[in-house]
């Protein structure tokens, strides 16, 4: 069988310098499992194509001799090889308009489209992901923000000594600086107009994870959503900074009075509604990094915050980093995705509008749809890590079955969204996107 495998380039945007697999990863796949790869070239990538070509890879355009094709995201239309199999995060699973012509095609051209997002354990946690990073970039680009921010409004603080994540030449460097940050708050202390600083957390998988293992460079203290109230009590709470997470039970709560139960929210959402505005004028940054659907309540909405706004009661709260980036979603303050060139944008209440940059009268918008490739290099490692080991037995697939006859890994048998021309049984019901 022909072992042949494709890093393709990635062409949505060009800022984009994430890869599946790096240099290390193609090394071993060609010395200890004998497999042949196939890169595109690329200018934009972090790893160089030399440093492919050194490690065993084959350096060209044409994959289409490749079993399978690995990417990082969506593949423009233009891109698609007909009767291939393609390894990429696809955004259609909630049927997202956006890429439904991308669906399409793919179907047309009798693609088998696997999904990192689905590739999960036994117990339903994905294994392929770059959410960790994507929260440990969301946090770094937070504190940087909330530096210029505070600078803005004449505010010196020690977090202009951060740096956007892209400034850093790996996390160990950016770990660094903001530890050295952390020592400050812990022996000069913040200004009298930044106290309590309180930084918000919603989620409790990889994005949250990894913004809170940034966070906790610095002197943390962290409370329940229930103290969140009390704390402007304390006027000895300079010198570090309060964390606090938010989960299902403290945002939701059942119109019908029930009590919230995890399993009843997600088959019955439209019963449920968000308390999370409460929490807002107690934060001074709100990190977002929890699921949304379209089904669901939102957190923050624009007329809740132009009320804050009419009334002065919305002053503290300086940065969200909406990880998540939904738009208009759990964040209705979200209104456009950003590239890392020009990554945040002051949401105007008043006038409903979006500045770019961290001036204007509004909290800064940090909505970058791609952190991750902000530390290219760390997050395409950590990636590929997770995804090697399972590429010769993917190789040992045969794609020319039927569905049902694939012997595929456990772990992806759940993320084959379509296969020879139509959807998978899990699938069915993107029919109606269709």
């Amino acid at each position: 069988m022909n072992k042949t495998i494709g890093i393709r380039r990635e062409t949505k945007d060009n800022t984009e310098q994430r890869a599946p697999l790096t240099p290390e990863h193609v090394k071993r796949l060609t010395q200890e499992f004998n497999v042949n790869v196939v890169v595109q070239p690329a200018t934009q990538r972090t790893f160089s194509d030399d440093e492919y070509k050194n490690a065993g890879a084959v350096i060209s355009e044409d994959l289409s001799r490749c079993n399978l094709i690995f990417g990082v995201k969506e593949v423009p239309i233009p891109d698609l090889l007909p009767n291939k199999t393609f390894l990429f995060f696809s955004h259609t699973i909630k049927g997202q308009e956006y890429n439904i012509p991308l669906l399409k095609e793919i179907l047309r051209r009798n693609i088998t489209l696997i999904d990192y997002e689905l590739v999960k354990n036994e117990n339903g946690k994905r294994i392929i992901f770059f959410g960790q990073y994507a929260g440990i970039v969301g946090m770094i680009d937070s504190l940087w923000l909330l530096g210029r921010r505070l600078k803005y409004e004449g505010i010196e603080t020690p977090f202009l000594k951060i740096e956007q994540a892209i400034n850093y030449s790996s996390l160990k460097d950016a770990e660094e600086a903001i530890a050295e940050v952390g020592e400050i708050i812990r022996e000069k202390g913040l200004p009298a107009e930044l106290i309590p600083m309180v930084v918000g957390f919603t989620g409790r998988g990889n994005v949250s994870k990894g913004a809170q293992r940034i966070l906790n460079l610095l002197p943390v203290k962290k409370i329940q959503p229930s103290e969140l109230s009390s704390i402007r009590q304390n006027t000895n709470s300079n010198n570090f900074v309060y964390s606090v997470e938010f989960y299902l039970p403290e945002i939701y709560y059942r119109t019908d009075g029930g009590s919230f139960e995890r399993e009843h929210f997600r088959r019955n959402p439209s019963l449920y509604k968000s308390k999370f505005n409460e929490y807002l004028k107690y934060l001074t940054v709100f990190v977002n990094g929890i699921y949304w659907e379209p089904s669901y309540d939102r957190l923050v909405t624009k007329e809740f915050v132009k009320k804050a706004y009419e009334n002065n009661s919305l002053k503290n709260l300086k940065v969200i980093g909406d990880v998540t980036c939904d738009i208009e979603g759990s964040i209705e303050l979200t209104v456009k995705a950003t590239k890392y060139v020009n990554p945040a944008y002051v949401y105007e209440p008043l006038s409903g509008k979006a500045r770019d940059g961290w001036e204007g009268e509004g909290p800064v918008i940090l909505a970058v749809d791609k952190l991750p490739t902000e530390l290219p290099k760390d997050a395409s490692n950590s990636f590929g890590n997770a995804l090697i080991d399972f590429i010769p037995e993917l190789l040992g697939t045969d794609f020319s079955k039927d569905f049902n006859e694939l012997n595929l890994p456990p772990e992806f048998a759940g993320a084959v969204i379509t296969h020879k021309g139509a959807l998978t049984p899990d699938f069915i019901y993107l029919k109606k996107f269709l």
